[in-house]
């Protein structure tokens, strides 16, 4: 199957190319020309003028579609990834709640099951493991119940389905969490820092053992505090000060305001950020109450204000958010230049997960993964694998 999309505005890594288009040959990009021999194709896609982008990668979703990963059923992985394709989703990281050690397990048996006939169009990549091991201070929406410190017969029992993890979202400071995240390491299982009360110095010793990236950067984490009346820096400053670290953020307007995603960026950069939805059950709906997490334990929480909320309103409980809405907020409201959001969407993610050989750009030999949006980040079309797998008629 050869396959030309033309009259496109392409968003490469450091331009955007008007009136241009692409050709793909069995799934695969072969080229990108102003002038594509029609007669040369089996399948003429006219973009229309709108922008053509990498399909969106997302490293943190919970759920959606009314589904929650912890849901731990075939049914919940199928309809949370035909609701983000929707949204320009072509690749996520199923992501887990705190829970008991046989609700963890249990979610990485389904994806087990799930993997070997995932008939969805959107790929999934490892497990992120979202906890238990988190300080109860930051624990944020994560239910009480089920925080822990690191236990080795826990771990080993976990690791023993290695190979289906991908990720592990720790708060370094606890005893034992510096010696799994140097496991870890060793497995090449991206060890991440989240819901954390360390310090600088115990963000310096996290890197030092393995981790590489701050999970929801702002979110459950601790800035500069104060004791006894000297002033320390935290995981926030340590962040922006670790050079080699990479960071993602909830880039939904609600869990940090404009000027501090702008500050983010000011910072960190494109090649160091990596958007991320959090999403729980009620993305992609018009929910105004849900559960976070599993329906057999999870916690009640509200929706207002395009946001998930705890009932008292105490903390935001993940986020009801799609990977457009990511870009849109990026590109309009932080006004910051489409490229660079496109590589914090694309980019960065398939690099932090290790497939920017064959994902993240739009470039000869990727693979043909890719979204087609409007000036208001509607999504158009979704291609994967060369394939048109979603389309919103004009």
């Amino acid at each position: 199957m050869k396959t030309a999309i033309i009259n496109a505005k392409i968003i490469t890594y450091n331009t955007i190319i008007e009136n241009s288009g692409i050709s793909i040959d069995n799934g695969i990009i072969n080229n990108i020309s102003k002038s594509l021999n029609k007669n040369n194709f089996d399948v003429i896609i006219d973009a229309k003028n709108n922008f053509l982008s990498p399909g969106f990668i997302d490293l943190h979703v919970h759920g959606g579609g009314g589904y929650d990963f912890m849901d731990g059923s075939i049914e919940a992985f199928s309809n949370i990834a035909k609701t983000h394709i929707k949204h320009g989703t072509t690749t996520l990281m199923p992501t887990t709640l705190t829970g008991s050690t046989e609700q963890i397990i249990d979610v990485i048996k389904t994806f087990r099951r799930f993997t070997k006939n995932n008939t969805t169009n959107v790929s999934f990549l490892g497990i992120h493991l979202e906890g238990p091991y988190f300080a109860m201070e930051q624990r944020g929406a994560q239910n009480p119940k089920y925080i822990r410190n690191p236990n080795i017969n826990e771990i080993n029992s976990i690791l023993k389905y290695e190979k289906l993890i991908q990720r592990w979202s720790i708060a370094p400071e606890l005893l034992g969490a510096l010696e799994l995240g140097n496991l870890l390491n060793e497995k090449k299982i991206i060890a991440s820092v989240a819901h954390t009360d360390a310090l600088y110095d115990d963000i310096v010793a996290a890197t030092n053992n393995g981790y590489n990236l701050i999970t929801h950067l702002y979110s459950a984490m601790n800035g500069v505090i104060r004791k006894n009346a000297y002033r320390y820096a935290g995981t926030i400053e340590a962040a922006y000060l670790i050079d080699d670290l990479f960071v993602e953020i909830i880039a939904d307007g609600k869990h940090l305001p404009i000027p501090l995603l702008k500050l983010v960026y000011k910072i960190k950069g494109p090649d160091k950020i990596a958007l991320i939805t959090d999403a729980m059950r009620a993305a992609g709906t018009s929910y105004t109450k849900s559960i976070l997490g599993s329906k057999v334990d999870g916690i009640e929480v509200i929706i207002e204000d395009g946001v998930a909320k705890l009932p008292d309103k105490t903390s935001f409980a993940g986020s009801i958010a799609t990977t457009n809405r990511l870009v849109k907020t990026m590109w309009k409201d932080a006004e910051l230049p489409l490229t660079d959001v496109i590589k914090m969407m694309c980019t960065t993610p398939a690099k932090i997960a290790g497939i920017e050989e064959k994902l993240g750009t739009i470039e000869i030999n990727k693979i043909a993964d890719l979204v087609i949006f409007d000036d208001d980040v509607n999504i158009k079309m979704v291609i994967k694998n060369g394939l048109i797998v979603h389309q919103v008629e004009s």
